[in-house]
């Protein structure tokens, strides 16, 4: 059960999973084909990997970054990555773009608008986990609805004050 107190919203392992799983059952009841998986790196990292995973899809990455500031939770200036990682190939085709949440809709309106530019890319569909109430981008897929702003602490975030000092003593 994912739990909130108003303002937080706390997501443990198996949740994660179990929306992530969710997500993909949503796209595969689309009856979409797509070529390709276009994930945005570092938060869609996780859900691209594991639909890349599921529909046997390659799998792209994309950097970007607007969450930096007070240890990740103040949004800056968007800053996205000049090139597009891929094992082989180039991006196009039908796209499945992924990102944990839509949260603003800053970052995914900016990634859209610049993979629409692209002569390659026959077609662009977005999924996330989470969209956002609040957000000015609607994703086209996505796991869960949240009608307010909630901030969502997402399992894996407890590495980011987690340093390799701390990593040892844990592990001594």
């Amino acid at each position: 059960m994912l739990t909130e107190d108003g303002k937080h919203l706390y997501v443990s392992w198996d949740e994660y999973h179990d929306l992530i799983e969710k997500l993909a059952i949503q796209v595969y009841k689309s009856d979409w084909e797509f070529d390709q998986i276009l994930c945005l790196a570092r938060g869609g990292t996780r859900p691209g990997d594991i639909l890349s995973r599921v529909f046997d899809k390659p799998l792209a990455i994309m950097a970007t970054s607007s969450y930096r500031d007070e240890a990740g939770t103040l949004q800056g200036r968007l800053d996205m990555a000049k090139y597009i990682t891929m094992p082989r190939g180039e991006l196009g085709g039908k796209v499945l773009l992924v990102d944990d949440l839509a949260d603003s809709g800053v970052t995914l309106h900016a990634v859209v608008d610049r993979l629409r530019a692209l002569p390659s890319i026959e077609e662009l569909r977005t999924a996330v986990i989470w969209q956002k109430g609040i957000s000015k981008f609607m994703p086209d897929y996505f796991a869960e609805a949240l009608p307010t702003s909630l901030w969502i602490h997402q399992p894996f975030e407890i590495y980011d004050t987690m340093r390799p000092a701390k990593l040892l003593s844990k592990w001594k």
